[in-house]
């Protein structure tokens, strides 16, 4: 894919032989100098896909800027850089601005930021973003779901006018395209997903119960299932009580929100990849940063407020050719709230037979189970599927 020899070398000591799919055909355009739109589910290799081009081809004096939404992605960024040999700093928030002073001046080839704290460098004139050369949009749908739009154009405004940018995201609405057609030129857009694909090895189970089941079928669930589990709840005091009540039945547990502190939030993940924790509880802010190999189930105790983030929870688990399981609990009155996951992901969710109760509104029958994957060629300007 025209990577050279030193870059091959470290991909080679990750244990990695074959590209995924937006390896395969993000890499070479990168390579060749194309603006790239990325379309493609968690757990696919976006990472890998734009860092290894970064690390190849910036020059000495040149700048890569990577931009995540999260504190926990930003991180994870971070370290392939470092795997594939790339001088980093990591600016995020959370943590003593200090410290990011002293790394930026130790003349980092790639810099990986919240954009939120990049914000903080540029106004105290810290960071000087004229000479990037090549700029990631990660998770880009994410940045403007929490509201970064306005940091991400002034950002973006610092930046030279001739750079190479890389715009990825697991959904696509009119945002993300209006996103691309503003930053992006002549982009190569690569979709290895529809938007709105979930992973294909995920098994998926709707349980429906009045709301005050839902603590006691989350205890059977957890006493059934022997994996690793991560539960997904709406707010930040609901994480709380639902950790309270999964050590009160006796298993491991922590909890991932923004109400933690950086260290807590890294231990909490750090415990949870190790096994020193069965069950992590997040909300959806901390769910982009969660890039665990071996997730046994994803279980939304609480419905996703937006479709896009349910295909987010669950492409947590069934990564890496693993089977996984998604569960949701919902409560009769959520019909229409199921019925919008539906459209996007263009299948029924099966009903399990946990349940003790209806939907109150019914999703219409698809024909089939799955979306059929468009294919076209790949060409600059043009998209690869």
């Amino acid at each position: 894919m025209g990577l050279p020899d030193f870059i091959l070398t470290q991909i080679a000591r990750k244990g990695f032989t074959t590209p995924t799919p937006i390896q395969e055909h993000a890499i070479p355009a990168l390579m060749d100098g194309c603006d790239v739109v990325g379309l493609a589910q968690t757990g696919t290799g976006k990472t890998l896909a734009f860092a290894a081009p970064m690390a190849a081809m910036l020059k000495r004096g040149e700048l890569g800027l990577v931009l995540a939404p999260t504190r926990e992605l930003a991180q994870q960024i971070e370290e392939t850089f470092i795997e594939l040999g790339v001088h980093t700093a990591l600016l995020v928030g959370g943590t003593p601005i200090r410290p990011q002073i002293t790394a930026l001046k130790r003349y980092p080839d790639v810099v990986v930021a919240t954009p939120g704290r990049l914000i903080d460098h540029l106004e105290n004139r810290t960071i000087d973003l004229r000479c990037v050369a090549m700029l990631v949009l990660d998770e880009a749908d994410r940045m403007l779901d929490i509201g970064f739009a306005p940091a991400i154009k002034r950002i973006v405004s610092e930046t030279p006018d001739d750079r190479q940018t890389m715009l990825f995201s697991a959904t696509f609405g009119k945002e993300i395209e209006r996103m691309a057609e503003q930053y992006l030129y002549e982009p190569v857009r690569i979709e290895v997903c529809r938007s709105g694909d979930t992973t294909e090895d995920v098994e998926h189970e709707l349980v429906v119960i009045e709301q005050e089941e839902k603590t006691k079928v989350l205890k059977r669930i957890l006493n059934d299932f022997h994996g690793t589990v991560l539960v997904f709840s709406r707010t930040r005091h609901g994480a709380r009580k639902l950790v309270r009540i999964v050590r009160d039945n006796g298993h491991t547990a922590a909890e991932l929100h923004a109400d933690r502190t950086l260290d807590q939030r890294r231990a909490a993940l750090q415990g949870f990849k190790d096994g020193k924790f069965r069950v992590l509880v997040a909300t959806d802010l901390a769910a982009r940063g969660i890039d665990v190999k071996e997730i046994g189930m994803v279980l939304n105790f609480d419905v996703p407020k937006s479709p896009e983030d349910y295909v987010h929870r669950t492409g947590r688990t069934g990564r890496a050719g693993a089977k996984g399981h998604a569960v949701t609990l919902v409560t009769p009155e959520q019909g229409s709230e199921v019925q919008s996951i539906e459209k996007l992901i263009q299948f029924r969710l099966p009903v399990s037979a946990r349940s003790s109760a209806s939907l109150s509104q019914s999703a219409p029958k698809r024909s089939r189970s799955k979306p059929r994957r468009p294919k076209s060629n790949f060409r600059r300007g043009a998209s690869v599927a």
